[in-house]
């Protein structure tokens, strides 16, 4: 009976060994990837990979990132609202010495702590100017990517400018291995790249330590671009752009594929959560596509900020649920860093764990969301795809979302391949930059009844919350082009500048 019980003692603690072993983490980041762009939302779009994940996994129905590139990464790695971080007017751009605060500590940086062997792989587009703001510097092992916002899928250059304040053409090569320039990647196509690089990484990786492995594709950003044999599923789009990027879609999908499939074959899978989503809403001026929501990338309505997200994992106790709790990008660092078996402890975080509202279906602990406060005005290009900066802000409280200022350009939009593109009733355009939106989005998701004049009180009271969030904000950091950034006095590359 002795050696029974002793027996029973060992296995009780291999058990709990086994329950505690801290899980690999897998986030997959796609870029201006539109709500209406996944197989399971619209099924004209072929992606069976994704689709796979969502039915085995948690599909994300009510998940909110941010409605444009720099403001979600910065949120997704720190866990905190970009008006605690000063980044809370428009993106990063390539020669503006801004980033991420030192300060803030990097989802990468607590996984560290925990153990964590950390590698990235993509995009990173949250400050470069110096050297200890680029990845390898924040907590990352290892990075294989480019440090500014977009480039060309094969040259990986990077041009782009401010003509009105002498930044005309600028152009640079921008992907590097580590903290060295990888010229070995030209003409090479980035979302075979940066797959190839994570199936490279998982089939090396010791299964005892714990992963975390960021892949944020370039992919489906512009410029529109893919291998010819991705667009031939889509002959029938006539909208080339659209054709175009469907296909970019499909071949991210397949990447996702060769992802998941390394991380079985390794040995890595049962013991792996898996996060996707997408870092705004879809670009229409590039192919991207967010119906049945109103606007898109850049705007502050449904379309530009409510995301395509799922999660997988074998650990997760209630699989092959769609969720319609409310979840914010800023929950991943809190609820990544738990599964860790970390703490956030000290950390002034903007993000809720809602582990248990993915695994278990509990309700979700976050109850309220603030889109953003943005106090700046600046001029603007009307060229279609550019985005208009003025004063504006968004709050969500349980069903209610207030928008003031000017959201951005509100139409629904269908995609070229719809019936509906001739039809003039799904067009309305609020673009008012003194203009107060009240809507219940919990009945009315695609915010085409308007109510503020119908609900006067819940307008103020929102109106007492954005006040009372925008006293904890920082001031923005937004500064003008430094000449000193020029990739032409470093040999034409983006590189930190400032030493």
């Amino acid at each position: 009976m002795a050696a029974f019980a002793k027996l029973g003692v060992i296995i009780f603690w291999c058990f709990r060994a086994a329950l505690s072993k801290p899980p690999h983490i897998v986030f997959i980041l796609a870029d201006d990837y539109g709500f209406n762009d996944v197989g399971y939302h619209n099924p004209r779009i072929k992606t069976p990979n994704l689709n796979s994940l969502a039915s085995a996994g948690v599909r994300l129905e009510n998940y909110y990132v941010q409605p444009i590139c720099t403001p979600t990464r910065s949120q997704l790695f720190s866990g905190r609202y970009q008006i605690h971080t000063g980044l809370q007017h428009g993106i990063i751009w390539p020669s503006q010495a801004n980033a991420l605060p030192k300060n803030e500590t990097t989802i990468a940086s607590k996984l560290k702590e925990s153990g964590y062997s950390t590698h990235m792989i993509g995009k990173w587009h949250i400050g470069f100017y110096k050297r200890e703001f680029i990845p390898t510097q924040r907590g990352f092992d290892s990075f294989y990517g480019y440090l500014t916002g977009n480039e060309d899928y094969y040259t990986h250059k990077n041009g782009y400018g401010f003509p009105g304040r002498g930044f005309g053409g600028l152009d640079g090569y921008d992907l590097r291995r580590n903290e060295e320039i990888a010229r070995d990647a030209a003409g090479n196509y980035s979302t075979f790249l940066f797959t190839n690089e994570a199936v490279k990484i998982i089939s090396s990786h010791e299964a005892d330590r714990p992963l975390f492995l960021f892949v944020a594709y370039q992919a489906v950003h512009g410029p529109l671009e893919v291998p010819e044999q991705y667009t031939e599923q889509y002959k029938d789009i006539k909208d080339r752009a659209r054709r175009t990027y469907a296909g970019m879609v499909s071949c991210m999908d397949e990447g996702i594929g060769n992802i998941t499939q390394a991380l079985q074959e390794y040995g890595l899978w049962n013991d792996t959560v898996l996060f996707f989503s997408t870092d705004n809403g879809g670009q229409i001026h590039a192919g991207g596509n967010n119906w049945p929501l109103k606007g898109w990338k850049g705007t502050l309505w449904e379309g530009g900020m409510r995301g395509v997200g799922l999660v997988y994992s074998e650990l997760l106790v209630n699989r092959g649920q769609i969720s319609s709790e409310m979840i914010h990008v800023t929950d991943w660092f809190p609820t990544i860093v738990n599964l860790a078996g970390g703490s956030v402890a000290g950390l002034p975080l903007d993000g809720y764990n809602v582990w248990d509202t993915l695994s278990r279906g509990k309700p979700s602990p976050r109850k309220e969301i603030l889109h953003n406060i943005d106090p700046m005005d600046t001029h603007w290009d009307p060229t279609p795809g550019k985005y208009k900066h003025c004063r504006q802000a968004a709050i969500r409280v349980g069903d209610w979302k207030l928008l003031t200022g000017c959201p951005g350009n509100g139409s629904w939009v269908p995609p070229p391949e719809s019936s509906y593109r001739n039809k003039p009733e799904v067009v309305n355009v609020f673009d008012n930059i003194n203009s107060t939106f009240l809507f219940n989005i919990r009945e009315d998701p695609e915010e085409r009844n308007e109510l503020s004049s119908a609900f006067p009180e819940m307008v103020s009271l929102l109106m007492k919350k954005l006040k009372e969030y925008n006293a904890t904000a920082v001031p923005v950091r937004y500064p003008d082009p430094d000449p000193l950034s020029k990739p032409e006095l470093y040999g034409y590359v983006w590189t930190p500048w400032v030493h």
